[in-house]
This record gives C-alpha cells, structure tokens and sequence, in this order.
C-alpha cells in the first residue's frame, strides 16, 4: 500500500523543498519512492533530484513534476500502482494545487521556521484544511525548522503556534544547520552531507511520520 505524505506551505523560504528532498531520499531507503514537484516553474526538489540523477545517487527514488492540480492528480494515480512512498512538494502559495494536495496525502506536513511570521502564513492555510476536511479525514501537522531547542523563543513560538494554529506539532524537529541547504544545492541528503545531527533528525522525522 502507498503512503503519500504531502509538503504545503504559502510562505517561501520556510522549508518545503528541503524537507521534501529529504524524507524522499531517506523513504527510498525503505521502497521505492516518487518525488513529485508542484512547484513549477521554479522546480526546486525537481532539480535537486536532476543533480542526484546525473551523480548517480537515485537508487530507488524518481521524480516527476506537475504543473497544475489536474496533472498532480494524473501523476499520483500514474505512480501509485508501483509506488510504497509518494511525497508531493507544493507551491509557496494558496493554490488548488494545494488543495489537491490536502485531498491526496495520507499525511500533510507545514514546514514553519522558527518566526511569528512564519507563523501567521500558516494561519491562511488553516481555512483550505477546514475546507478539506469537510470532505475527508486531514492529517496535517506542523514541523518546525530552522529551530533553535531550549531558547526562549522556540519555547514562546511553540506555545503561539499552540494558540493561534491548533494543528498538531510534530514531537522531531529540523535544527538550524548549514548542511540542510548544503544538500539541497547539491542534489544529496543530509545525511550523505555528513551532518550526523542533522541525519539524525531527518530519520527521527521518517520514523515519526511512517510509524516505522
């Protein structure tokens, strides 16, 4: 059976491709895993896996792309029959793409960096989650990144989160760490990086999410 895990968030910049490239490539540890990138034209996971590719490192990891809602709908029904693992990457904004998103994950993760700003973006994705959930059961939870554990104000965001988002958190986070755009720019994973806390963390993050 497929597991389809879901990346969304309206605000740039808060950590989608990065996570998504990197459950993708730990996923495809455990079955063959499809990387769909929803976020054309800019197609951040998409070249990240070109640069994978071409290095010879896909092993059992593809990646596909999808213009619009209608084609990631096609392309999840195209891979699923093979695929153990499905992860769809959105776009920084409120879109359908989004929302087809909400109807296609088993699991939605929002990627939030450790700011009120990013905070407040998440709220507009709130309405598109109570929308879907009127028509189907929503598994969406937020992953904090670029997080800072045991300062003052991961403590004062994690409790405004709490407040103004009501989503659940989830308990593995993504510290803030060079080895997260290092991987991204070159088409690895952190853990191929070499960063054992930030590999640590991302396989905290798997485990978390498949219950595996």
């Amino acid at each position: 059976m497929t597991t389809t895990i879901g990346i969304i968030q309206v605000k740039g910049g808060a950590g989608r491709s990065t996570l998504a490239t990197n459950l993708a490539g730990e996923l495809s540890k455990k079955g063959k895993t499809v990387l769909i990138d929803g976020d054309i034209p800019q197609g951040t996971s998409a070249s990240w896996f070109a640069l994978r590719r071409d290095a010879g490192r896909a092993g059992n990891l593809i990646a596909d792309t999808a213009r619009d809602h209608r084609e990631l709908i096609e392309k999840v029904a195209k891979h699923v029959k093979a695929a153990d693992y499905i992860v769809l990457d959105g776009p920084p904004r409120i879109a359908e793409m989004t929302r087809a998103i909400l109807m296609l994950a088993d699991k939605c993760l929002l990627p939030v960096g450790a700011s009120v700003a990013e905070i407040w973006a998440t709220g507009d994705v709130l309405a598109i989650i109570e929308e879907a959930r009127r028509v189907r059961k929503i598994d969406a939870r937020i992953v904090w990144t670029r997080h800072r554990p045991h300062t003052n104000l991961a403590r004062d965001l994690a409790e405004q989160a709490k407040a103004e988002l009501g989503l659940p958190i989830m308990a593995t986070t993504l510290g803030l760490r060079v080895a997260y755009p290092e991987a991204l720019g070159t088409g690895q994973t952190v853990a191929e990086v070499g960063d054992a806390a930030a590999r640590d963390e991302v396989q905290a993050l798997v485990a978390e999410v498949t219950g595996k």
